[in-house]
């Protein structure tokens, strides 16, 4: 229209549909559940890729597109310069992140470095443009097959979504959640079998990308100033990180009161007199 090659705009009065992503809630996890038993439940092979999402807090493209020559672990930094990019025709890297901030740099903890130490030694000292973290052939982690084979059998093992109970020698009961919350349960022979109903019917649990929630989240909860939090998350706005990326922890009452208790005390001395009520009638004020 702007170009004067069409007189209406075909697009005019067309509903776009409604953007469910949003309707989607983060399940939040805490640091003894991750590291006592998240991280305990997921294959010593991709125990790395999953600390790194909880280390830090790198989108799945992020992890997926990382290569060594951007891991400095002498430094215990991280680069974040490429994302993989999941089509119908396979996975591209591109070179850039998803926006200008998402280019940056990344404190690396000590359980972190630990790990992508042991993963680079597993992988015979790797070439510096290989990728981090790979299948058993050497491609790109592909998003399902990642959640189907490893993330989602690795919370029903931690007790985080389902649950898998053993009922007797060699019977296994596999119990799960449906979508109104309604639960069902079967028997099974061995512990992989009803991990793996459980995985495929269970409906709920976290998402991998929850793990980059909790990370901001324990961040801004030990008093990291939100613009140092912002820059390691790769935001181009605070705000961003705080309405979207930052949850009430579960201790949140005992926090809240911890930061009055001392304060309070000492301000509030036994033995001070208070103000006499009776100045008010020399200003003539009724309060």
């Amino acid at each position: 229209m702007q170009a004067r090659l069409i007189a209406t705009n075909p697009a005019e009065g067309v509903k776009l549909p409604c953007d469910r992503s949003r309707d989607v809630k983060a399940v939040t996890i805490s640091r003894e559940d991750f590291f006592g038993k998240l991280l305990r439940a997921v294959p010593a092979r991709h125990r790395a890729v999953v600390s790194t999402a909880g280390g830090a807090g790198l989108r799945r493209g992020e992890c997926t597109g990382l290569a060594w020559s951007s891991v400095d672990l002498d430094r215990a930094l991280l680069r974040v310069v490429q994302v993989a990019e999941e089509t119908h025709g396979g996975i591209l890297l591109r070179p850039y992140p998803k926006s200008r901030a998402g280019v940056r740099t990344v404190p690396l903890p000590s359980f972190l470095v630990s790990a992508l130490r042991q993963l680079r030694t597993e992988t015979g000292d790797p070439e510096p443009r290989t990728l981090v973290f790979r299948d058993r052939i050497g491609r790109p982690l592909r998003r399902s097959n990642f959640r189907r084979r490893v993330w989602l059998p690795s919370l029903v093992r931690a007790g985080l979504l389902g649950r898998v109970l053993n009922t007797g020698p060699h019977r296994y009961r596999a119990v799960w959640p449906d979508r109104d919350g309604v639960e069902w349960s079967a028997e099974f022979t061995t512990e992989r079998e009803a991990v793996a109903c459980v995985a495929a019917k269970a409906v709920g649990g976290m998402r991998f990308h929850d793990l980059r929630h909790a990370y901001a989240t324990w961040l801004v909860t030990d008093g990291v100033p939100i613009n140092l939090v912002q820059r390691v998350m790769g935001h181009e706005q605070a705000s961003t990180t705080l309405n979207r990326y930052t949850h009430t922890p579960a201790d949140y009452a005992a926090r809240i009161l911890d930061a009055f208790a001392l304060p309070a005390d000492d301000l509030l001395t036994p033995g001070v007199k208070p103000p006499s009520e009776g100045l008010s009638d020399s200003t003539g004020d009724d309060l």
